[in-house]
Order: C-alpha cells, then sequence, then structure tokens
C-alpha cells in the first residue's frame, strides 16, 4: 500500500483532530476602511461617478457587512468622497445597521416600492445627476436591467476596474486567513486518504471531510466537496452516481472550507493500491505540468503565459493540444479569496500582469476519456520574489503526501 493511504478508520482520523484556527485574525474595520479608500481611488481614475456594491462578496469585502444577496435590494453606494449610502428593505433595517461595520446612512424602501427609483434619488441628493456609475459584476441582471429602467440618465457600467483592482491583490491580513485555511484542508485531506477501504462509497468519504473540518475549525465544514474514483476520476466536477473504491482505482479528493470568508481550495489524486505504468506516466506530467505552470508565475508575466506552459508541456507529451482530450479541458488556475473562483484567470487571453498580492490556483488537470483523471491542485500567491506555494504540491505517486 502508498505510504499514508488507507490502514485507518474515520473514528481513529477523528479523534486525532483539534481545532487549527488559535491566533487566526479576522480582517479589522482599519482594513475595511482602507479598501474603501483604495476603491474611491480607484472609481475616480476610471471615471465613474459612484460605485454599487451588492449584497454577497463585494458588499463585505468593502464595508464588512455580511449579507446574501436575494431577489431584494441591499448593497451600498460609495460616493466619490467616500461616503457610503446603503439601500435596504424597511423591514430589515434594524438588521443592516446591526451588521455594517463601516459607517453610512441606511436608506429604506417599503415594499411596494421602487428600490431602484430610490437609487437615483440618492445619487441626485448627493449632487449626482449624470454621468457614469459603476455596477458590482456580481450583481444580477435584474437589479441592473431596474437600474437603467429608473434612471435612463445614467451611464451604467461593470465595476470591475475597481472591485477585481482592488480584491486581487490580497493583503497581508488575506494571505495569513487563506493560509490558515490551507493548511486546515491539508491536514484534513491526509486524514482523508488513511481511511480509505476497498468498497467505500464515495459518499462516505464527504461525509467524513466535512466532519473533519468541522473538527479542524471550519463551523460550516466543507464549503465544497468532490470524490471521485477511478474512471469517474476523469469528469473534473464530478458524475451524478459516484462509484465506490476498488482496488488500484485513482482517487480523486478536491475539497476547501471557509475561514472568516475566506476560502480554501485543494486537490489531491494518488492511487489506492498499486498504480499502472499508465498512471505513473499521466501523474508525471501532470506534475511536470504544474511546475511548469508555477515557474512561469512570475511579478510581471501575464495571467496567460502560467496556462501557455502547463499546456505546452501537456502538448509537447503528444495530448491535447488546446482543449482537445486526451488532455487539459479547462484553464490551468483560478483566483481565489472570498469567492471560489475568482480573479485572476490563468487562462489563455488574459494579459493581466501578475503582481504581489495576487492568488491563483495552479490546476492543469489531465483527463484521459474512458480512463482516469489527475489533477494536482495547489494555490500560490506572489511575492516581490516571484511566486510561493501555499500548500506544499504533492511529492511522487509513490509518496503522494510525502510521509517517507
Amino acid at each position: 500500500m502508498i505510504p499514508g493511504v488507507g490502514g485507518s478508520t474515520a473514528q481513529a482520523e477523528l479523534k486525532k483532530l483539534t481545532n487549527m484556527t488559535e491566533g487566526v485574525q479576522p480582517i479589522s474595520r482599519a482594513e475595511f476602511q482602507a479598501r474603501t479608500d483604495k476603491a474611491t481611488h480607484l472609481m475616480k481614475e476610471a471615471g465613474f461617478s459612484a460605485v454599487y456594491f451588492n449584497a454577497g462578496t463585494n458588499l463585505y469585502y468593502f464595508t464588512g457587512t455580511r449579507w446574501n444577496p436575494s431577489e431584494r435590494m441591499v448593497g451600498v453606494i460609495l460616493n466619490s468622497d467616500g461616503q457610503l449610502d446603503y439601500i435596504a428593505p424597511g423591514f430589515e433595517e434594524g438588521t443592516l445597521e446591526s451588521f455594517k461595520l463601516l459607517e453610512g446612512k441606511v436608506h429604506c424602501w417599503e415594499e411596494h416600492e421602487n428600490p431602484y427609483a430610490l437609487f437615483g434619488d440618492i445619487l441626485r441628493n448627493n449632487g449626482v445627476s449624470g454621468g457614469t456609475i459603476g455596477i458590482d459584476e456580481s450583481a444580477a441582471f435584474f437589479l441592473t436591467d431596474g437600474l437603467r429602467q429608473a434612471n435612463p440618465g445614467y451611464n451604467f457600467q461593470n465595476a470591475y476596474p475597481v472591485t477585481a483592482g482592488c480584491r486581487m491583490h490580497k493583503s497581508a491580513a488575506e494571505l495569513a486567513i487563506i493560509q490558515a485555511a490551507k493548511n486546515m484542508t491539508m491536514v484534513v485531506l491526509k486524514a482523508t486518504a488513511r481511511i480509505l477501504r476497498p468498497g467505500i462509497p464515495a459518499p462516505e468519504v464527504v461525509g467524513f471531510i466535512d466532519e473533519a473540518h468541522r473538527k479542524v475549525g471550519a463551523p460550516a465544514g466543507s464549503f465544497f466537496c468532490i470524490v471521485l474514483f477511478g474512471e469517474d476520476s476523469q469528469y473534473p466536477h464530478g458524475v451524478p452516481v459516484p462509484q465506490p473504491l476498488v482496488d488500484n482505482d485513482v482517487v480523486l479528493l478536491d475539497t476547501g472550507c471557509m475561514l472568516e470568508g475566506y476560502i480554501s481550495d485543494i486537490t489531491r489524486t494518488f492511487v489506492y493500491g498499486t498504480p499502472s505504468e499508465r498512471h505513473r506516466e499521466i501523474w508525471q506530467l501532470e506534475q511536470a505540468a504544474q511546475f511548469a505552470a508555477f515557474n512561469a508565475a512570475q511579478v510581471g508575466a501575464r495571467c496567460s503565459s502560467v496556462d501557455d506552459a502547463a499546456r505546452k508541456v501537456i502538448a509537447e507529451a503528444g495530448f491535447g493540444p488546446d482543449y482537445q482530450l486526451p488532455g487539459l479541458p479547462h484553464r490551468t488556475g483560478h483566483g481565489t479569496g472570498l469567492d471560489i473562483h475568482e480573479y485572476p484567470y490563468m487562462v489563455r487571453g488574459n494579459d493581466t500582469p501578475l503582481a504581489p498580492g495576487m492568488v491563483a490556483s495552479i490546476e492543469p488537470m489531465i483527463c484521459m476519456p474512458g480512463e482516469f483523471g489527475i489533477r494536482h491542485e495547489d494555490h500560490f500567491y506572489i511575492t516581490e520574489d516571484g511566486p510561493r506555494w501555499f500548500t506544499k504540491p504533492m511529492k511522487s505517486i509513490d509518496d503522494p503526501f510525502g510521509d517517507v
């Protein structure tokens, strides 16, 4: 049996796990304020008279207000002087007041009233009677459409230059939280590998991973979880009815948790039993592609060059090219933070230069139709000196977790 794979039980592994969140510091009020200050500067550069952040991760990122988006408009207008004007249904006023971290007036609309008209009233009362208004790119179509219909005198544009301009560059506090979350998930993945046995159903493994995440300090357990065995592993995001584990199967585990709003995301792929020569070939090719992408992720390099580097290794081995199978069917990586997938994306055509504070995954999965799939996923962040891993990549197919 491969070191670190099998030989234990869920009960024994859960007993070993302890809370790993001691010392983790939440984002401070001062940092939230600094974010809105930076956003104010970027909105002026982009030519926006004001910017709207909708309920969800952008509202939280800029104001510290946790609120899930729904059919009712809840959000905040950031004005050119840095003033915040919140919008919410009247019956939610007290709740919003208790949730918001940064000061600002709460403007309310009743259920029979039009919140989009209220939006325009707020702008005009602040002396903004026209111009370009940035809208949070995550806002639903019904909301942006409603704003346009109720306020024809304004030019509504994607607020991406402000949202991405801030969120792509993680602070030291954000990096510390992300590192802690990834450390937690890495411990969970190692424990998960040890509980595997022939015949174990994928849903049982999913349940263990969720419980293990809770044990290490993630209050909501797993943020997501993909467990695939054998031929199921060729499908990047899973199958409707996963098959149970069989000796000498490929095992793909992809999971993460949320800590202080930030999300971990790691994939480990190995073999339960004895790897075949085909397993070795593709596993090692995946590793080579991952390392090539990491080495390409230098300060100033285009995000697209990271994808190019991984894809070149795979194509030179005779797979692909491009997105063709067998080969790499999707982008090489994605940013992560408050959203599991966020900018910057390591994909062809993305000319965004890599800069300190940027965080992204490297996961150039190789899918072999009718056989299996191999995905190594680790995330890096850019320092002044280049890329740095959050988690140590897999060691080898014979010692995936570095236990020897």
